[in-house]
């Protein structure tokens, strides 16, 4: 799983019909500092994320997985939304 930023949400009027309903939203990756990271993605949306909100999501082929369909042309999906970070250093 990796961290990152909702920045914006993406609108398609026509999108595959296996991730129709599900929202795209703009993701920028971040460390653990929250500090920006490589460039940002495009993530679907299963748990109801918003602009500014601190996520974490998966990818590869992984990022299938949690949604309701067997097979869909996703490379990302954000599966949850970050309450906290507590870190040691």
């Amino acid at each position: 799983m990796h961290l990152g930023k909702v920045i914006g949400t993406i609108w398609a009027t026509r999108k595959y019909d296996a991730v129709a309903g599900y929202k795209m939203q703009l993701v920028q990756p971040v460390n653990c500092d929250l500090e920006k990271i490589g460039s940002p993605i495009i993530a679907l949306d299963t748990v109801g994320a918003g602009p500014g909100e601190v996520i974490f999501y998966v990818t590869a082929s992984e990022a299938v997985i949690p949604l309701d369909v067997e097979m869909a042309p996703v490379d990302a999906s954000i599966v949850g939304i970050v309450d906290s970070i507590n870190t040691e250093k």
